[in-house]
């Protein structure tokens, strides 16, 4: 591997949130978010880590604005 992987990669670790910290950020509780992943309820990826689920906090950013409603957005109320 080159070193900018490496790189690259250790910046990638770095962004994963543990459920947890990605519920908090949400501001909906940890089951929901394994409920959400279970059922495929929303387009929320993660990345798996044996047992462990992590999130990035760019799509958290994205599912955010994917969902949001109002007038700024394409969905209609």
């Amino acid at each position: 591997m080159t070193s900018s992987v490496l790189r690259e990669a250790a910046y990638n670790r770095s962004n994963l949130l543990t459920r947890k910290e990605a519920a908090d950020y949400l501001g909906v509780k940890e089951q929901t978010l394994a409920c959400w992943a279970c059922a495929g309820r929303y387009r929320l990826p993660f990345v798996r880590v044996g047992r462990l689920v992590k999130y990035r906090q760019q799509d958290l950013d994205a599912f955010i604005l994917e969902n949001r409603i109002g007038a700024d957005s394409s969905h209609a109320v």
